[in-house]
């Protein structure tokens, strides 16, 4: 077993005195000392007819020399990676790249705003689906069976399977649904919000596009009035666009709510001196509001001659276009960091 001893100690040499200038060197010790197919591997191999009283002297050195071909290999391996990582090329006399911070979009920094107003008026946040039925969308909140936003000109709507046959259903027209959802499960007092994006089936443009963003607010208690409505709108104007703007009521018209009525304030893009925004005018429509309407309290279950209550809707793209001072709703959906870039956390305040 002399031979086989003086193979092993050649072997260590080798293994000791090997050097590496690339992978596929690596790759070859690899394959000739430590694969199991190798000549270590053989060696262990041979082991088994080595006599016994021999044996242990043999497997010895056998492993002492698996032992460094294993550890070769980590330092081959380490050797390559070490040269790879300061072989790079880099340019010291390059100006560093500033680490940039990504910005909220301002459509959710005027949502976040707009949140923050009500809730110190003890306003809670609602959410609800998307995708609702007519019953939600429309027919609990008083609209006529051939009332014109019923039809396709308006509103999306899209089939769901329910068993073996269809449901129609639509995309939410406006974030009312979620006021009705409260009604059906909750007793007053209710006094909430609902943020939320809302879609109709409009041309896009400057001023309207086929999706955007809506904040609802519902209150319904006991002697509730037109004035609670006023002044809780009044408030949140003060405090989103200054004490300096201008508010004024309009009567309307509403299925959901009577009496209605749209509420402008003063344009600040133009100053009210008349824009493309404002149609020159001077006054830029933020919000529609109303008394809620009895029949709508009925369909939910709620007394409208122990409670009454009010409504608002207001659209997050036109409070946001005040706000910034953004004469196209487009800019909001197009992706332009360059656009988006001039909006940061720090106009939450």
């Amino acid at each position: 077993m002399l031979i086989m001893e003086e193979q092993i100690q050649s072997l260590l040499r080798e293994v000791s005195a090997y050097t590496a200038a690339d992978n596929q060197a690596v790759e070859a010790f690899r394959l000739k000392y430590v694969s199991r197919k190798g000549v270590i591997g053989e060696l262990f191999e041979q082991l088994k007819q080595v006599p016994v009283e021999q044996k242990k002297n043999v497997g010895k050195i056998l492993n002492e020399l698996k032992v460094a071909a294993e550890s070769k290999l980590i330092e081959l391996n380490d050797q390559l990676e070490s040269v790879a990582s300061t072989s790079t090329d880099i340019d010291l006399t390059l100006p560093p790249i500033p680490n940039k911070v990504g910005n909220l979009h301002p459509l959710t920094l005027t949502k976040y705003r707009i949140i923050e107003i009500f809730e110190r008026l003890g306003f809670n946040v609602a959410d609800g689906p998307e995708i609702e039925d007519d019953w939600h969308n429309f027919s609990a909140l008083n609209f006529p069976e051939n009332h014109p936003a019923r039809e396709m000109q308006d509103t999306f709507f899209v089939e769901k399977k329910k068993g073996e046959g269809t449901q129609d259903m639509l995309l939410r027209t406006h974030t009312s649904n979620v006021q009705i959802r409260m009604m059906e499960k909750q007793k007053p007092p209710i006094r909430a919000i609902m943020p939320g994006r809302v879609y109709r089936n409009e041309a896009i443009s400057a001023r309207a596009h086929c999706f955007f963003h809506q904040v609802e607010g519902l209150y319904i208690d006991k002697n509730v009035s037109f004035a609670d409505l006023k002044q809780t709108i009044f408030h949140f104007a003060k405090e989103m666009y200054g004490k300096d703007i201008q508010l004024r009521l309009r009567p309307s018209f509403f299925p959901f709510t009577e009496p209605s009525a749209e509420i402008d304030v003063t344009c600040l893009i133009c100053k009210g001196e008349g824009c493309v925004v404002c149609k020159r005018s001077g006054w830029v429509e933020i919000a529609g509001a109303g008394m809620v309407h009895p029949n709508v309290l009925k369909s939910c279950g709620i007394d409208p001659e122990e409670y009454t209550g009010f409504a608002f809707g207001m659209g997050i793209e036109r409070v946001t276009q005040l706000r910034y001072r953004v004469n196209d709703l487009r800019l909001y959906s197009e992706n332009d960091i360059r656009f988006l870039r001039q909006f940061h956390t720090s106009s939450l305040a």
